[in-house]
């Protein structure tokens, strides 16, 4: 940045600060001091509230890397903008390789100011960490830790469960809002190559959980996505929808869209106002009854015994189920065995007959409706890839074919 303009940001710099003293933060307390640049080019916090950006770009002014939808907020997308903001769709690999390439590249010269990152990648209420991204140490380069706190005794200030005018709205009616940043000894990368990325993020998320004497946990901006999603849905204690999506994405590969999928097909399963469900609600959508194998599924996810699931029981039975090594393997003859011979699609007939290897075909309304399960094209028939598609999404009903594939294949389901 040339001279003349680093000297006029500092005009804007200043006008930032007037911003948090309109605010109530007419004081900050500073803990510890930001390390020099050249020796930790990246700097990461967690996130509790819009106020965030807003001090870092007067303490620091650095670079902030920030979600592409932030730039219409109010304040924050003018001050995220005039940091050199690097944008990301969060939703996009495209768009996050992108992101990571530019960090590294500004984080690796001298000529850049400082990358700042939220790695949590939403707000929290700031009594937890929860699952860092990793775009902040991809790169490589030592990062210092800032931990952010908004000590309250009536009001307290995190963006949460809130809209941004009633949270600017509470702030302006306080006479002091209070706000303390502390700066934390800076974490290097893993001199062993093995360990990754995810080890320098697992040692920083420790680094700044033991500042805030707070657990770090598995949960992620995903299990926010879930939450809200539930909220619109009109459910009750959304938060027992979230499923530490972190964790599940690490063990099992389920992806965000893989798993606010479920999240629909959970829903339309009519869960009570402690979000579980019921067998009969959970058979209900696919046209069954609770046979004693349908029971003997369901119970597969209920390991409880609580007559009932919650959505991180089907979320995980469902993500087990479909990393099973034999299970792409049992689907495809599966639908060898239903299908007719010399035929390369399953009728609606040709499914209730296989249904009844080991249960009583429903009626033929319900049985209806089975059928359009499997039939995700709409063609009134069932291909193969209709049928491993429906599996693959639905992976516990393989279990309905059992009596056709047993002894030609084995997989452990129930």
């Amino acid at each position: 940045m040339p001279a003349w303009r680093r000297r006029l940001m500092w005009v804007t710099r200043l006008s930032a600060r007037c911003i948090l003293f309109s605010f109530g933060y007419h004081w900050i307390t500073r803990k510890g001091r930001p390390a020099p640049r050249e020796l930790a080019p990246i700097v990461v916090s967690n996130h509790v509230s819009y106020i965030d950006p807003i001090y870092f770009f007067y303490e620091l002014f650095p670079t902030i890397v920030s979600s592409d939808s932030h730039d219409a907020i109010p304040f924050v997308g003018t001050i995220i903008r005039a940091m050199q903001v690097i944008y990301v769709d969060r939703f996009s690999p495209a768009s996050r390789k992108s992101a990571v390439n530019e960090i590294k590249r500004k984080a690796g010269g001298n000529s850049f100011p400082r990358v700042l990152l939220f790695p949590e990648g939403t707000t929290t209420n700031g009594r937890f960490l929860i699952s860092f991204q990793h775009g902040a140490f991809i790169p490589g380069y030592p990062v210092q830790p800032v931990v952010v706190r908004y000590p309250h005794v009536h009001f307290d200030q995190s963006w949460g469960n809130i809209s941004l005018i009633a949270l600017m709205f509470k702030m302006f009616t306080q006479f002091h809002n209070f706000m303390e940043v502390e700066y934390l000894p800076i974490v290097y990368p893993p001199e062993i190559k093995q360990e990754n990325a995810l080890h320098f993020a697992e040692n920083t998320s420790y680094a700044m959980a033991h500042a805030l004497n707070v657990l770090p946990t598995s949960y992620s901006y995903a299990d926010s996505m879930i939450a809200s999603r539930a909220e619109e849905a009109g459910k009750a204690n959304c938060s027992s929808y979230m499923v530490e999506m972190a964790w599940v994405k690490e063990v099992y590969g389920v992806s965000t869209a893989e798993a606010m999928e479920l999240l629909e097909h959970f829903l339309a399963m009519n869960p009570d106002s402690d979000g579980r469900v019921k067998a009969q609600d959970f058979w209900a959508p696919f046209g069954l009854d609770c046979s004693p194998l349908c029971k003997k599924i369901f119970h597969y996810f209920d390991f409880e015994n609580k007559e009932s699931i919650t959505f991180r029981q089907f979320l995980v039975g469902c993500a087990h189920l479909r990393k099973q090594p034999l299970f792409e393997g049992v689907c495809e003859t599966a639908f060898e065995k239903c299908k007719a011979p010399g035929t390369s699609d399953i009728s609606l007939a040709q499914l209730a007959d296989a249904l009844r290897s080991g249960m009583l075909p429903p009626a033929d309304d319900r049985m209806l409706k089975l059928f359009e399960t499997f039939d995700i094209d709409d063609d009134d028939k069932i291909s193969k890839d209709d049928f491993v598609a429906c599996l693959a999404r639905f992976p516990f009903m393989i279990a309905l074919f059992a009596g056709r594939i047993n002894g030609e294949v084995y997989i452990e389901i129930v």
